[in-house]
């Protein structure tokens, strides 16, 4: 796990290596990771990866090619520096219900095209932005999943209402023991896109 701080309190990043894979094929489903910090933008520049300005944001992409959007600016206080992640939908509208109606994120912003939405001020935020010209959104085989802790009192009715409303659950309630962590209760979901 790589962050700004704590899994407790920040986005973090669980990186994993499968072994005798040496490409992934990407899908249009990740679109970008968004950070407000100038650190990156000064290490990109010093190892002179290549940088893009677009929309007043700078634009990194990893040696794998997945994006980083960097907001070149003091980073906020208090606030996680992840601002937020960025997926593609095929339904804006189902997938805001979605998240909001069902799992209970707020909507920080929505326009006709995407929606910007989270649990708290402070947090990293989700944000949805629909497939242009009607394509379906396709995960190819380099998909990976968002976890969002919460009291594992709560995930059996988070489950049941998922469930309830005709979505599906890919790994019923579950506790799953983690080698030299606390045993770590989990539900994992997966939205009208196939997001987990």
């Amino acid at each position: 796990m790589i962050g700004y701080g704590s899994e407790d309190d920040n986005f973090v990043f669980e990186l994993t290596y499968n072994y005798g894979l040496k490409h992934y094929v990407k899908g249009n489903d990740f679109r970008h990771i968004c950070i407000q910090s100038p650190t990156p933008v000064e290490n990109a520049k010093k190892s002179n990866w290549n940088i893009e300005t677009v929309d007043g944001a700078v634009h990194v992409n990893d040696p794998d090619g997945y994006t980083f959007r960097i907001l070149n600016k003091k980073e906020p206080e208090g606030k996680d520096k992840v601002m937020h992640v960025s997926l593609t939908c095929s339904n804006l509208s189902n997938s805001t219900d979605y998240w909001n109606k069902l799992l209970g994120m707020q909507i920080y912003y929505q326009t006709e095209t995407e929606a910007l939405l989270g649990y708290a001020e402070n947090q990293c935020k989700l944000q949805l932005v629909r497939a242009g010209d009607g394509k379906p959104v396709d995960h190819a085989e380099a998909f990976g999943r968002i976890a969002i802790a919460c009291p594992a009192s709560e995930l059996p009715a988070i489950e049941s209402a998922v469930k309830d409303a005709g979505h599906k659950i890919l790994t019923p309630f579950v506790s799953l023991d983690t080698p030299g962590k606390a045993t770590v209760q989990v539900v994992i979901l997966s939205d009208p896109d196939g997001h987990e």
